[in-house]
């Protein structure tokens, strides 16, 4: 019988890789365990505040005619939504529209319960809505119930606070971004939400989309404040940190028109490079 000998080298590649899997498998487990992903929620300006978890987004916008949700979380980590608008002393009875940016089940997957539980209505582009129909992608959640559907420049109003929507494909087909305004200290800033900015899709046709997508906002230059739905697209946390040790003649640390424009920048950079791949792939 003849032995086989593996070296060093390969035995440690191989016990790399198991390490990884394994370190890949924890994560993926942590995003669903509602212990490890609670977050104390905070305000960040006098209307917005944020009630998400640590690795997926939610907020709030307060208004004087009620609240508006932007994404549900999913499963058990929804509760941290919940839990959190009830600890910033608001009521969740007061939820009155969710606003979904796309169909992917971390950001729809607690629409359907917030629907039941509160009677929001849920606004979604009719291109995710489709996707909402189909077999869920990643990880499966209750259908919504289809209520109201977002278009490309259609706005909203909720006493005196205005919307404007906007379809961005790309991460999804049908991508619904948000432009209002938040104040701090009385004084307004125009704020956006990019519904989705991840580049986990494939092919020329939907990275194109997203390209176009992030060449729009790009000409939007009176963005002041990124309102991400993952923190880290955003530095939420770090940020919050700074806002608690801001002195009274400090600026907000969110306000970052700059900073707004250097992350779409690198966006596209990133889609580019992407584009590029599949493009020789292609041929």
């Amino acid at each position: 019988m003849k032995l086989q000998v593996v070296s060093a080298g390969v035995l440690a590649s191989v016990v790399c890789l198991f390490s990884t899997l394994a370190l890949a498998q924890q994560e993926l487990s942590q995003r669903d365990d509602p212990e490890f992903q609670r977050v104390e929620p905070f305000q960040v300006f006098d209307n917005l505040y944020y009630v998400g978890a640590q690795w997926v987004s939610a907020w709030v916008l307060e208004t004087d005619q009620g609240l508006i949700l932007f994404n549900a979380l999913y499963g058990d980590l929804t509760d941290i939504a919940i839990d959190g608008i009830r600890e910033l002393g608001m009521d969740p009875d007061d939820i009155r529209y969710v606003v979904v940016t796309h169909a992917h089940y971390d950001h729809i997957g607690g629409a359907r319960r917030i629907q039941e539980e509160f009677g929001a209505t849920m606004l979604m582009t009719q291109e995710d809505w489709d996707m909402a129909e189909g077999e869920p992608i990643y990880q499966a959640y209750p259908k919504p119930v289809k209520h109201l559907v977002a278009a490309d420049g259609a706005t909203l109003r909720l006493g005196r606070t205005f919307m404007t929507f906007f379809h961005t494909p790309g991460h999804t087909p049908g991508v619904l971004s948000i432009r209002f305004t938040v104040y701090d200290q009385g004084y307004p800033h125009t704020a956006f939400m990019f519904g989705g900015v991840g580049l986990n899709f494939s092919g020329v046709e939907r990275t194109q989309m997203y390209i176009d997508s992030v060449k729009r906002l790009m000409t939007m230059d009176d963005i002041e404040v990124n309102v991400p739905n993952h923190a880290g697209s955003g530095q939420v946390f770090e940020r919050n940190i700074q806002l608690l040790q801001r002195r009274a003649s400090q600026p907000h640390p969110f306000v970052d028109p700059e900073g707004f424009k250097s992350w779409l920048a690198e966006l596209l950079f990133n889609a580019e490079a992407k584009l590029a791949d599949e493009q020789a792939a292609a041929r």
